[in-house]
């Protein structure tokens, strides 16, 4: 295993085959147990969960009649434990790259907190601010303030779920992963045309999010409103 910037020629002393577009092959990690409890997860690195196995087996069958000669992966279990299961199938790739531009996004100070509970915890603190400034919220009856307060959390966890320029003390926005990712994308292109090989990619959510938009040259708006499945393969081509 290598990290892309650790990569020279002499990896790669000549070119892999003749062939006239390369494929290039993404797919997510299967669920974890902080995905599964709803968990801001981030760069915490926990264990794929019994159904995430089974969804990076399909990620596997869908590829298994597929060539890859390099596969790419984050420095997490997940991504590595995902990919794992898929290359068992394919004794033709020679090279695994880790590269932390494809990493998940960042969220900080959240790392670790359930949706939920943060939800519970900001609206709660916003609602004693706008009640502190004199809002009316202030003379809502106990009932009425606790679904003020909800509403509330859930905008503020929806601001910063799906924000694109919102981050959390520590954290990133979808701007900054899109910058990183943006990086690899250019990197992966140059890597591609040059060893004319097909490359297989396991991500993480976010990162694919933005990998999506950077390559189907797909606008903010419709970028935060996708749903990125477990078991799904991305597929994209490259003319070499």
């Amino acid at each position: 295993m290598v990290k892309s910037s650790d990569l020279k020629s002499s990896h790669f002393p000549h070119k892999f085959g003749k062939k006239e577009v390369s494929k290039i092959y993404l797919f997510r990690h299967g669920q974890t147990t902080y995905n599964a409890k709803n968990i801001f997860t981030g760069w915490k690195d926990p264990s794929l969960t019994k159904k995430g196995i089974v969804q990076a087996k399909r990620v596997a069958w869908k590829l298994k009649n597929k060539e890859i000669e390099v596969a790419f992966r984050s420095r997490l279990s997940r991504s590595k434990d995902t990919l794992k299961i898929v290359l068992k199938h394919h004794s033709e790739c020679k090279k695994i790259i880790e590269d932390n531009r494809i990493i998940e996004r960042r969220y900080g100070i959240l790392e670790g907190t359930t949706h939920e509970a943060f939800i519970k915890r900001i609206g709660k603190k916003l609602g004693e601010d706008l009640a502190a400034i004199g809002d009316s919220i202030e003379n809502l009856g106990k009932k009425e303030r606790k679904k003020a307060d909800l509403f509330l959390g859930e905008q503020e966890y929806n601001a910063i779920h799906r924000g694109y320029n919102v981050k959390v003390p520590g954290g990133e926005s979808f701007a900054d992963v899109e910058k990183r990712v943006e990086s690899f994308v250019e990197f992966l292109k140059k890597f591609v045309k040059k060893n004319k090989v097909n490359v297989a990619i396991s991500a993480h959510g976010n990162s694919i999010r933005l990998f999506r938009k950077i390559w189907e040259n797909a606008s903010k708006e419709e970028a935060i409103k996708w749903i990125i499945p477990y078991d799904k393969v991305y597929e994209y081509e490259i003319r070499v």
